[in-house]
């Protein structure tokens, strides 16, 4: 078992007025250091967040060029199908029309 030293109650002191100390076989675990462990992962995590916030811009241009470039896809394609699709169509009212 190890001794408390002038640094443990230095350290105490700094967690909170009120940490219990308790010493085991090697290692001195104190309540308090979780919470000052938690605010601190969670201060960076938000500080984290900000800065990717701050830096998204979006991509604006890369989204219109995409949407351009579907509607073009589908003029070409409606433009060298239309014959076809045109006479599915008529076939189709034809035999409904048939009948």
């Amino acid at each position: 078992m190890r001794a408390p030293t002038a640094a443990d109650s230095t350290a105490d002191a700094q967690i909170s007025p009120t940490a219990s100390c308790t010493t085991t076989d090697t290692t001195t675990t104190m309540r308090g250091t979780t919470m000052r462990t938690l605010r601190t992962r969670a201060a960076r995590a938000a500080a984290a967040a900000r800065s990717r916030a701050a830096d998204d811009r979006g991509d604006v241009p890369g989204w219109v060029l995409i949407t351009l470039m579907t509607a073009g896809l589908v003029l070409i394609i409606w433009a060298l199908a239309e014959p076809a699709l045109s006479g599915v169509f008529d076939a189709a009212i034809a035999r409904v029309m048939g009948y």
